[in-house]
C-alpha cells in the first residue's frame, strides 16, 4: 500500500489561482491592487533599512559598576 500524501489535495493547482486572481481584481480593481502592493514594497525596503542601521552591537552595561555609582550619589530624598 502506498502512502497517501493529503497536504497535495489542499495546495491550490494553476486554474485556482487564476480564478482567485480574476475575483480579486474584479472586487478591487488594477489600480487598488497595484497600491497596496506599492505600500508593502515601501514597508518591506523600510524594514530591511532599519535593520541595516541596527546592526550596531547593543552596548554591554556594567551593573556592578552601575550599582557603585547609584551609592555614591547622595540622596535628595533628605
Amino acid at each position: 500500500m502506498q502512502p497517501v500524501h493529503i497536504y497535495l489535495a489542499y495546495m491550490p493547482g494553476i486554474p485556482e489561482i487564476i480564478i482567485i486572481a480574476v475575483v480579486l481584481i474584479v472586487l478591487f480593481g488594477r489600480g487598488k491592487i497595484s497600491g497596496v502592493m506599492g505600500e508593502v514594497a515601501s514597508g518591506i525596503k523600510a524594514f530591511q533599512k532599519g535593520m541595516r542601521e541596527d546592526e550596531t552591537p547593543p552596548q554591554r552595561i556594567d551593573t556592578a559598576a552601575t550599582a557603585e555609582m547609584k551609592q555614591a550619589e547622595p540622596h535628595k530624598d533628605a
